[in-house]
């Protein structure tokens, strides 16, 4: 476990080697789960506030879901979320002529049509966060990857020889900051010269 501040950031974010290979998960992480994308408060206000510029680059069913459910929904398992179409993929999520889902909000801010990119869970992912039971001051960065959709990003990320910080890096900085990065950085390549 690595200590930063208040955050408790699981070892294998330093040891393990991770990047996304779209071609042959087609973004599944998209559709697949119990729910739709976690979401933080400050999001809310970003989906209501965006949304016109958004909803020109979702799917009809999309839309049609978001018209039905609301821009974003409360679970009681894991709090506010992205609605999703017959609970799979994303309200937000369409699929591009090679069957890839794309983030119609991540298309939105490519465009530089709106100041946000996508959910930090999203940003974040493989990575997980969540907030102790016992302290709710301490955090839980946990690197959980999805065992038969991200294989092909594990290989990858051997391959390339990636650490998972590293691929992260743009979202771990975007939510934790420059300063915990470093810290988280330094740290990993303390431990993986270790290894050596």
């Amino acid at each position: 476990m690595i200590v930063i501040d208040n955050k408790l950031v699981s070892d294998e974010m330093a040891t393990e080697q991770f990047v996304c290979d779209l071609s042959r998960c087609k973004g599944a992480c998209c559709e697949d789960g119990d729910a739709g994308a976690p979401l933080e408060k400050e999001e809310l206000d970003h989906l209501v506030e965006y949304y016109d510029v958004i909803e020109e680059y979702m799917s009809e069913e999309g839309k049609k879901e978001v018209g039905r459910q609301g821009k974003y929904l409360y679970d009681v398992e894991f709090g506010w979320v992205t609605p999703t179409i017959d609970g799979g993929i994303c309200a937000y999520g369409y699929r591009d002529k090679y069957g890839v889902i794309m983030c119609s909000i991540e298309q939105a801010y490519n465009a530089g049509r709106i100041g946000w990119k996508k959910p930090i869970s999203c940003h974040l992912f493989p990575a997980k966060t969540s907030v102790s039971r016992q302290d709710p001051d301490i955090e839980f960065v946990n690197y959980e990857p999805r065992q038969d959709l991200c294989k092909a990003a594990c290989s990858l990320g051997k391959k390339l020889k990636m650490p998972v910080y590293v691929f992260l890096k743009e979202a771990l900085v975007r939510k934790y900051g420059e300063e915990f990065y470093e810290t988280l950085a330094a740290t990993a390549e303390r431990m993986n010269g270790h290894k050596k």
